[in-house]
């Protein structure tokens, strides 16, 4: 069966999401405005809205967008039938390689964190995060009994979204070797971190 073609709306609609990806990244949800994104795709703003009612349905679409760009195959891996520390080495190193990659990505989460906008992330958590942060804790919880799966979860991708932050800072100490800084090494580190804890548990 033929694969249809994208619709004149639909590729619209991705182009829209596209630029405005980049600028939420680049200026923050009150840094944009719609007549911003609409100038930058080369439409009217009155097309724009044809698209999306306001700015806070643009907003959560475009993270929405990132996310799903970025986290194919993420939860099926997680959920996974695969050994628990299998399954969070896997998960570290793609998502360390994810952080390193996607600039605008790792600015999107890094901006949304700094607005603390309690409305506007308790819509994030419900329409985007819910379903892969659900799977981290559910693994989380496999791995440990003593400890709280939603902090070791937080913890682990706080881990690996410092690490990739703080490198440009680390390059000046001196006597460090640059390799510790790839996200492979990064990854290693955290896997190693937490495969400890959990070993710690089971004496």
């Amino acid at each position: 069966m033929k694969a249809r073609s994208a619709t004149p709306e639909s590729a619209t609609r991705l182009q829209i999401l596209d630029h405005a990806i980049t600028r939420f990244a680049q200026s923050g949800y009150a840094g944009v405005s719609m007549r911003d994104v609409a100038g930058d795709v080369g439409i009217s703003a009155a097309a724009l809205y044809h698209h999306f009612p306001d700015k806070q349905a643009l907003y959560l679409a475009a993270m929405e967008q990132a996310f799903a760009r970025n986290q194919e195959g993420i939860v099926a891996m997680l959920e996974s039938q695969l050994p628990p520390l299998e399954r969070l080495a896997l998960f570290v190193h793609r998502f360390a390689a994810l952080v390193a990659r996607d600039e605008e990505f790792r600015k999107l989460v890094q901006r949304e964190l700094l607005d603390a906008d309690a409305a506007r992330i308790a819509l994030l958590v419900e329409q985007v995060f819910r379903k892969p942060h659900d799977a981290i804790v559910a693994l989380a919880r496999e791995l440990v009994t003593d400890l709280d799966p939603y902090l070791l979860a937080d913890s682990v991708i706080g881990m690996v979204l410092f690490d990739h932050q703080s490198a440009p800072l680390r390059r000046h100490v001196r006597g460090r070797a640059l390799a510790a800084d790839r996200p492979e090494a990064i990854a290693r580190h955290v896997t190693a971190l937490v495969t400890r804890a959990v070993a710690r548990q089971d004496r």
